[in-house]
């Protein structure tokens, strides 16, 4: 179940870290809609690696498509100086 805090929670700003390191992400409200999102920075980066990983994913499949960037396996030797 999501974690959802009204902002003026952050008066208590201790708590509600200490419900970010659950590994869990605290959802912040402001007049009752979501305006923010708290996560500990290990998941922070965790989901920007994952981003990064999907976007390369994205750039092959994307070459695949339209058959630029092959190279042949002596060509990667080549390359590599193998």
């Amino acid at each position: 179940m999501p974690n959802i805090k009204p902002i003026s929670d952050l008066r208590n700003y201790n708590e509600v870290l200490r419900d970010c390191q659950n590994g869990e992400p605290v959802f912040l409200t402001k007049n009752g809609r979501g305006k923010y999102v708290l996560v500990d920075i290990e998941e922070y980066e965790k989901q920007q690696t994952i981003l990064k990983l999907l976007s390369k994913l994205n750039e092959a499949e994307e070459a695949i498509k339209t058959g630029d960037e092959w190279q042949t396996l002596d060509d990667l030797k080549r390359s590599l100086g193998v």
